[in-house]
């Protein structure tokens, strides 16, 4: 539509999608991970569940439970629907924020901040539990790439590309959303239906890079808000400025959680936000809009044409795990030489590619830690091809 949305139009947007991040997040750790993570790798895997994780850790699950109950109550609020809503529309929402709701999500924020707080306390303590994990999940340099506001801050609604290199030097800076294609190449793989992007004047595949949580917080000089910068300047202490080991994709979910927090409290004590100017009205006056974004696990670029109707003609769509390909693969295999040992595969390994995988919180159905078992067919074969193991399930 090539219109500018009202400003108030902007911070609610930005306010739905800390929500979702929160939301997102708090999945991503609690559900999915967090059996691996507070039960071990190596546990029974018919307990290594969310119903394993109330049994054993009731507490750090009611957290998860709560934490996301916040984002998806703010998001309703927000957009009278939980699951896509239709409330953000072209030229801005259709609604404005009620007054009541905001002062609900503002009574509320405390609890869910203190969750996070705790979390990451957690955390603190249990990740140097992962000694192996830490050296194998997709440990290896490679580039990233995140959106940043002009200051080099973390922006996730709005910004432009940054990509640095595997030593965090800064290899292109405020790359405007209409011009990513002169800095993405998209190469075609032959055993899967996924490609996989990389840096074009590096070229493929050597320019390989990440994004999601661990990108974001290597590309960014700061958050930008008081809490999570603290956290991110221990995190850093810790690990370096930048970090390579995919493991650490749940700490820096946890800094961005916290982060999100923080913004929703900013943009709710902004006066502006109860603002009744919320969409421009406008028809077809570009035949071509570049979107990019930050979703939970990574930038997502959307590249639509349209004809005078409006109706699309041409489309290219790069998400997050499109992005990630090339990382995650690599990882996988990085992480099979680590822990198959010997002529057989153990549960322990074959969990462990598993939890590679939802360190990257990709959208696809492998993602999901399921209760049971996960149907699969997995061959170890020997250096002349021998099959020495098969692993079913039934």
């Amino acid at each position: 539509m090539a219109v500018r949305i009202p400003e108030t139009a902007v911070k609610l947007r930005e306010l739905l999608h800390c929500a979702q991040f929160v939301q997102s997040h708090a999945l991503s750790f609690f559900h999915l991970s967090a059996p691996d993570l507070l039960l071990g790798m190596d546990s029974d895997p018919a307990l290594r569940n969310v119903a394993g994780l109330l049994a054993e850790q009731p507490a750090a699950l009611r957290d998860g439970i709560a934490l996301r109950k916040f984002g998806q109550q703010l998001i309703e609020r927000l957009a009278r629907e939980r699951v896509h809503p239709s409330w953000t529309v072209p030229g801005g929402v259709n609604a404005p924020l009620d007054p009541a709701a905001r002062e609900q999500t503002l009574a509320e924020l405390p609890a869910a901040m203190a969750i996070v707080k705790r979390t990451l306390a957690l955390w603190k303590k249990t990740v140097d539990g992962f000694p192996l994990e830490i050296e194998s999940f997709s440990n290896f340099p490679t580039m990233y790439c995140g959106l940043v506001g002009p200051d080099g801050s973390l922006r996730l609604y709005d910004g432009n590309l940054r990509f640095v290199g595997a030593d965090g030097s800064i290899v292109a800076d405020q790359v405007r959303p209409a011009d990513y294609a002169a800095h993405i190449g998209e190469a075609t793989l032959s055993d899967s239906y996924l490609k996989a992007p990389y840096y074009k004047p590096v070229g493929f595949p050597d320019g390989i890079y990440r994004v999601g949580p661990l990108a974001r917080l290597n590309v960014a000089d700061r958050c930008g808000t008081p809490e999570a910068d603290k956290e991110l300047e221990e995190y850093r202490s810790r690990f370096g400025r930048i970090v390579e080991s995919g493991f650490h994709y749940h700490y820096a979910r946890l800094i961005e959680a916290l982060y999100g927090l923080e913004r929703i409290k900013q943009l709710l004590d902004d006066p502006e936000i109860l603002g009744t100017k919320v969409r421009a009205h406008a028809g077809v006056n570009a035949l071509e809009g570049v979107g990019i974004i930050e979703a939970p696990r990574g930038t997502l670029i959307h590249n639509y044409k349209v004809d005078d109707n409006g109706a699309i003609t041409w489309a290219n769509l790069i998400v997050a795990t499109g992005h990630n390909n090339l990382a995650i693969n690599r990882g996988i295999r990085q992480v099979a030489k680590k822990f198959i040992d010997g002529n057989k595969i153990q549960e322990g390994a074959v969990n462990r590619v598993s939890a590679l995988v939802r360190a990257f919180d990709p959208c696809l159905s492998c993602s999901t830690h399921a209760v049971g078992t996960v149907p699969m067919i997995l061959n170890l074969h020997g250096p002349d091809g021998e099959l020495l193991h098969q692993v079913t399930s039934d």
